[in-house]
């Protein structure tokens, strides 16, 4: 019981101040990626890269200092399949129609935004709904699989630490690059505003921290499915009961603080998923709720076009559907599965681009029309 509290209490810590980092900044990944195709540039997606390389750089030497003492595990970061490509794609799609990635949804949120309230409501129907065909996807990931490599240094049998550092040179000079033309310091006159590259390296700090103390990088998806779970277990207990993707507890990691690895589902119980995840949801919405206070801009407006309001609805519902399908979600992807070379989370980012171009199309071409 005594560590669990502790890990509620880090795990909350962590979503507190992310939150607050995040609404400072407003270091919105759909963002970043929506402006790459709508203004044919975007500065914050290079804070994006930052964020990805000081991540990459602090876990290999938090790994090399023994302080990440257990192998990453399969079922954190799973064999590749063509499912996470097209995973990847929904989700691109889904993050620009909802105005915002599962975190980014999160810190809106707090901050009163009515369209992220929408969005919210529509992740957790969409994680709900994977369950009803999780064994035919589950079917389908298996027979298109892409071989028994789970990361890089498994695929090209090299040395982790070698591929570490020939990225960290290649993307090291893009940010060399960045930095002395001040493509990585935005404009700003708002008071308080905290310059996205900072977040970036802030953001990057919490996450090592967290796969050191937690035993995973910073994550909330299977979460979303998890409440859904609680919720129909309420309406329709029975079908709850029927579906075995809210039965199983596949998914496990090493908790260093309980010296255990835990086992975690999807379903409606308390596990050592919700033990770090709920409380770090809850940390995300409360940091950001202070901070918009703080700067005199929570509120909540509910004039809003129903065009945008249906988007972001329906936005969430398939970002909800992409988490579970990809499997997981952007945040648990680039800023964990990236920088510790998972071949899984490359696909999915590749499937990115992509799905947020034909995001961007629609939302500019219906959503956003005049």
């Amino acid at each position: 019981m005594d560590n669990q509290l502790i890990i509620i209490v880090i795990s909350a810590f962590f979503g507190l101040t992310s939150g607050i980092i995040m609404h400072r900044s407003d270091f919105c990944i759909a963002g970043m990626f929506r402006d790459l195709f709508l203004f044919r540039n975007s500065p914050l997606l290079r804070s994006l890269i930052l964020s990805i390389t000081f991540s990459m750089l602090l876990f290999e030497v938090a790994r090399l200092n023994g302080f990440l003492n257990h192998e990453l595990p399969s079922s954190l970061y799973g064999l590749p399949s063509l499912t996470n490509i097209f995973g990847g794609m929904l989700f691109g799609l889904g993050m620009v129609l909802a105005g915002g990635c599962v975190v980014g949804t999160l810190y809106k949120l707090g901050a009163g935004s009515f369209p992220s309230i929408c969005a919210f409501l529509g992740l957790l129907a969409g994680s709900a709904l994977y369950a009803e065909f999780h064994l035919t996807w589950k079917k389908l990931s298996l027979s298109t699989r892409l071989g028994d490599a789970a990361t890089l240094p498994q695929l090209f049998d090299l040395p982790r630490t070698l591929i570490v550092c020939v990225l960290l040179i290649f993307m090291g000079g893009f940010l060399v690059r960045w930095q002395t033309k001040g493509a990585l310091l935005l404009p700003n006159r708002v008071k308080g505003y905290l310059q996205p590259r900072t977040a970036a390296l802030l953001l990057a700090v919490i996450g090592s921290f967290s796969f050191i103390l937690l035993g995973m990088p910073l994550g909330i998806t299977t979460s979303y499915a998890k409440a859904g779970s609680f919720i129909e277990q309420l309406i329709i207990p029975g079908h709850v009961a029927s579906l075995g993707y809210f039965q199983g507890r596949g998914f496990q990691y090493f908790s260093p603080i309980s010296n255990q690895t835990l086992k975690a589902g999807a379903g409606p119980f308390w596990d050592g998923l919700a033990l770090v995840q709920f409380p770090l949801i809850l940390g995300i919405v409360f940091g950001s709720a202070v901070s918009a206070f703080n700067m005199g801009k929570l509120s909540c407006r509910m004039n809003i076009p129903f065009r945008q309001v249906f988007s972001a609805l329906i936005g969430g519902i398939i970002m909800g559907l992409a988490a579970r399908m990809s499997p997981a979600c952007n945040v648990w992807h680039l800023l964990g599965g990236i920088p510790l070379l998972s071949i899984q989370s490359l696909l999915f980012t590749f499937g990115l681009f992509p799905g947020a171009w034909f995001g961007t199309f629609l939302l500019t071409r219906y959503v956003l029309k005049s």
